[in-house]
C-alpha cells in the first residue's frame, strides 16, 4: 500500500487520515492508529512526531537517545504512551471509531532492556520497576496503549454490531 502524509496535528487526525487512506486505496472498512509518547518536561513532545523526532533519518535509538538527552537535568519525567486507533467503514466514514489509550509512565536516565521498539528502553511504565523493553510480550500487551486501545475498539465494534464474539474468536469459546 501507498503511504499518506501525516499531517494532522493530533494522534486522532492522523489515525483519520491512515484510516480513510487505507479504505480509499482497498475499497474496504480499515483499522488504522498513531501513536507516540508525550513527555510533560517538554511539553507533549515527541508527541506525533516520535518517529522522527531526531529529524531526517531517525532510528529508534537516535529518538530515545534525543530525548535522553533534552531531558538531561529534569528532574520531572512523567510521561505516557498514546494511541489512537480509528475504524472507518468505509472512506466517506463521517462518523469513524476513534478509541484512545495511554499508558503512563517516567523516563528512565538510561536504557534498559532489548525487547520492545521504540522508547520502550527508556519507559518505565506505572506499577513496574522496569522498562517496557524488560517486559515479557504477555506483559507488555496486558497494560499498552496499544492493547487498551484495542479492547476499546473491539468493545465498540461489538456494540455497533461490526463484529461478533464469534468473528473474534473463530467461534470457540
Amino acid at each position: 500500500m501507498t503511504e499518506v502524509a501525516e499531517t494532522g496535528t493530533t494522534f486522532v487526525e492522523n489515525a483519520i487520515i491512515k484510516a480513510r487512506h487505507a479504505a480509499e486505496i482497498t475499497g474496504k472498512a480499515a483499522i488504522a492508529d498513531d501513536s507516540g509518547i508525550e513527555v510533560d518536561a517538554l511539553q507533549g513532545q515527541p508527541g506525533i512526531y516520535s518517529a522522527r523526532y531526531s529529524g531526517p533519518g531517525a532510528t529508534e535509538t537516535s529518538n530515545y537517545l534525543k530525548l535522553l538527552d533534552a531531558l538531561q537535568g529534569e528532574t520531572l519525567r512523567s510521561a505516557r504512551f498514546q494511541c489512537v486507533l480509528v475504524y472507518m467503514r468505509h472512506a466517506k466514514d463521517p462518523t469513524p471509531i476513534i478509541c484512545q489509550a495511554s499508558w503512563e509512565g517516567t523516563i528512565n536516565h538510561a536504557p534498559q532492556g532489548e525487547q520492545g521498539h521504540g522508547y520502550d528502553p527508556v519507559f518505565i511504565p506505572q506499577g513496574f520497576d522496569c522498562s517496557a523493553a524488560e517486559l515479557t510480550r504477555e506483559q507488555k500487551n496486558a497494560h499498552s496503549h496499544r492493547g487498551k486501545a484495542l479492547e476499546l475498539l473491539v468493545s465498540a465494534m461489538k456494540a455497533q454490531g461490526i463484529i461478533s464474539l464469534d468473528n473474534v474468536t473463530g467461534g470457540h469459546q
